[in-house]
């Protein structure tokens, strides 16, 4: 799971379709299914129901594992950024040096 597939659930839940979220994101179909097939063989539950077709019921929705996943992961990616902001990394940042010192200096 990475940003790109997050976008890619979030254009789904959005879109109802693979085809439109794929669309939405300027993918072709191909890419954003390969990546919805990818996605539902990698957890231990599908991430997307999809019935194919046109018309009333047919497109794509998230499953409660879809939604449980993407909502983790949205979590993870928040309290990365509130860790980048940290003081006690710019601390760190504050002491290394611009570049390595040559071997043996």
């Amino acid at each position: 799971m990475g940003p790109g597939k997050a976008d890619l659930l979030e254009a789904i839940d959005r879109e109802g379709s693979i085809s439109g979220a794929g669309r939405a994101m300027g993918m072709s179909y191909r890419r954003a299914w390969l990546l919805v097939d990818t996605m539902n063989r990698c957890w231990t539950q599908p991430l997307v129901a999809a019935t194919p077709g046109g018309g009333a019921g047919k497109g794509a929705q998230l499953t409660a594992c879809g939604r449980a996943v993407l909502e983790a992961y949205r979590a993870l990616e928040a309290e990365l950024a509130a860790a980048a902001r940290s003081p006690a990394l710019a601390r760190l940042e504050g002491l290394m040096a611009p570049q390595p010192r040559p071997a043996g200096a």
